[in-house]
């Protein structure tokens, strides 16, 4: 009698499978060293070597953050981190957890050969790692310039099994890497398009198709003539004056006598001036960043010429409060913030070293200094009680930590005055460094953070600095803080659809 005969088919067990990969990754490495690209033998080899180390990446994230738009430097850090992440874990976990051998060279023509052949094991691979988690950063803030970047990072990760240094599936196992510590930098610093909003709901406000009633006022001290000149390109019909810092009032002025929307284009300080004789004359207002923080135009969201473009094209605007600031005869608006204590005298270190070297470096000295000296807190009633303060600092809206990033506002009409505080002491630095890192709404004998519609201070010391969006000016006696909810009409620009 036939004995029956077993005839299911089973998979192939572990070992069988794993070889079958490794021959199949074998001979797709042999078809790529039997594979000849006209004018690719020199070029792709010197493509891989310059990724060493990084180098490649850090000098295309330097001509992102040159272009001088917020969106190319933040997608030049986000590419940094995210290689960064991807380079201490391959570095640290990756080869050492799989020990596999580089491919043997033989059928590698010698012209491709690196000079210099990698010690490492050969699983992953730490350039693909590093060109996929640059690009994919990048991408993920500015899909332009991911789009821009992705064909060099693939022949960054081509090379390698073009020069024969790894197999394809080890530049496939450092490309998925990369591309996981892209997202993972992304899950502790959003990007800007995972944010709130930052605006309410539109207004009614003229759409401008080609720019007419539009009256532009530009600082050209902030240094803007190409945003300015875009600005001309696409809206023909508005009207654009340039003038000097010390003309901007009365520019504003009379631009308001003649205007259905008053645009300006400058810092904080200029968007300030102009947000007040848009207010006076009931008048929608256009920002276009030009300085060199741009604190509200980021926070409106308007980061350049072709958010804003977009805007008046459409009508897209929102109301967004004001913060208003008297004392005695002085008054005046704010639409970031507005501090007494140390803050006020690093602003004005900041303004005495800006002509010199430039906005970033003297905030940087303008910090030292006034840190290093020996200052004596500002003292100050409030809430029926003298109080020895280093800082008293209070927001237009609410100020958010974004992951590791610093504070920014989801909402421009909130109704609330941010309002941080940091106790006098005998160590001021120690202090105002505590309460920086320690984040919103926190309290601790040092400082405190508590939202408010209205605040107010008695018994000022004459001379006393008062410092708003960037400007200062002197107080004394009674301080009043205020918000005016809702008060001022801005262009926005809305997602596309």
């Amino acid at each position: 009698m036939t004995p029956d005969v077993d005839l299911t088919v089973r998979p192939p067990g572990p070992h069988l499978l794993r070889d079958r990969l490794l021959a199949a990754d074998c001979r797709l490495f042999e078809a790529a060293a039997a594979r000849h690209w006209p004018g690719c033998d020199r070029l792709l080899p010197r493509l891989s070597r310059s990724a060493n180390h990084g180098a490649l990446w850090l000098a295309t994230a330097t001509a992102l953050a040159a272009s001088r738009t917020p969106r190319s430097r933040r997608a030049a850090a986000r590419g940094l981190a995210s290689l960064a992440l991807a380079s201490a874990t391959i570095n640290t976990l990756g080869k050492r957890s799989v020990r596999r051998p580089r491919p043997i060279l033989d059928p590698v023509p010698l012209i491709r050969q690196l000079a210099r052949q990698p010690i490492t094991t050969s699983f992953p691979s730490g350039h693909a790692a590093s060109a996929a988690a640059f690009a994919t950063g990048v991408a993920l803030e500015s899909r332009g310039w991911g789009a821009a970047i992705a064909p060099l990072a693939a022949a960054v990760a081509l090379s390698r099994v073009y020069t024969g240094v790894h197999f394809p599936s080890d530049i496939l196992a450092g490309a998925a890497l990369g591309a996981g510590a892209a997202y993972a930098v992304r899950g502790l610093v959003p990007t800007r398009d995972q944010l709130p909003a930052s605006g309410r709901p539109r207004v009614d406000a003229p759409a401008l198709p080609e720019g007419e009633g539009l009256v532009m006022v530009a600082n050209t001290g902030a240094g803007t003539p190409d945003r300015v000149n875009e600005l001309r390109d696409a809206l023909p019909h508005a009207e654009i004056v340039e003038c000097e810092p010390p003309d901007i009032r009365g520019e504003l002025e009379k631009a308001a006598t003649r205007a259905r929307v008053l645009g300006v284009c400058g810092g904080d300080g200029t968007v300030n001036t102009a947000a007040e004789v848009a207010l006076r004359h009931g008048l929608p207002l256009a920002v276009l960043p030009g300085g060199t923080l741009n604190h509200f135009a980021q926070d409106l969201g308007v980061e350049g010429e072709r958010d804003l473009i977009r805007a008046l094209q459409q009508g897209d605007a929102v109301r967004v409060d004001v913060g208003r600031f008297s004392s005695g005869a002085t008054q005046g608006i704010f639409l970031n913030t507005c501090s007494l204590g140390v803050y006020p005298e690093l602003v004005r270190e900041r303004e005495r070293w800006s002509p010199r070297i430039g906005g970033w470096p003297a905030g940087v000295l303008g910090a030292l200094r006034v840190l290093r000296a020996d200052h004596h807190p500002l003292r100050a009633e409030l809430g029926g009680r003298t109080h020895p303060l280093w800082l008293l600092f209070a927001g237009n809206g609410t100020y958010h930590r974004v992951g590791l990033a610093p504070a920014r506002r989801f909402d421009l009409s909130d109704g609330r005055l941010d309002v941080r505080v940091v106790h006098g002491g005998r160590r001021p630095a120690v202090r105002l460094l505590a309460a920086a890192f320690a984040g919103p709404l926190t309290r601790s004998p040092a400082h405190a953070a508590v939202r408010t519609r209205r605040l107010r201070l008695a018994g000022v010391a004459p001379g006393t600095l008062l410092a708003y969006d960037g400007e200062v000016t002197e107080v004394e006696g009674e301080v009043t803080l205020r918000k005016m909810p809702k008060a001022l009409t801005v262009y926005h620009p809305f997602p596309l659809h």
